[in-house]
């Protein structure tokens, strides 16, 4: 059974920081490329970051580049995602995807709020 279950989030003032973690069971991990989106209430999901399937490569979309980390360790079938410089407009719903060709899975999503 695929499962890709994420933790981290909760409510953090502007400015400050949160590491989002997604664990993976049921697939090959290693083979997969994994994402992070997210989605703010009334708006698209968006791709916040991607990191290649070895780990060699990362993609950040521009409102999060300089402030997000994408990171994985394929001994441990995690994905993680730190977060730094936080703004009000990353609060939003956190999902966890790992695509392979047509195959894409999701996990259930962590909200981050960020408010002072």
């Amino acid at each position: 059974q695929v499962q890709l279950v994420e933790s981290g989030g909760g409510l953090v003032q502007p400015g400050g920081s949160l590491r989002l973690f997604c664990a993976a069971s049921g697939f090959t991990f290693s083979r997969y490329a994994m994402r992070w989106y997210r989605q703010a209430p009334g708006k698209e999901r968006e791709l916040v970051a991607a990191i290649s399937s070895d780990g060699g490569s990362t993609n950040y979309a521009a409102s999060v580049k300089g402030r997000f980390t994408i990171s994985r360790d394929n001994a441990k079938n995690t994905v993680d995602l730190q977060m730094n410089s936080l703004k009000p407009d990353d609060t939003a719903v956190y999902y966890c995807n790992a695509v392979q060709l047509r195959l894409s899975y999701w996990g259930q999503g962590t909200q981050v709020t960020v408010s002072s």
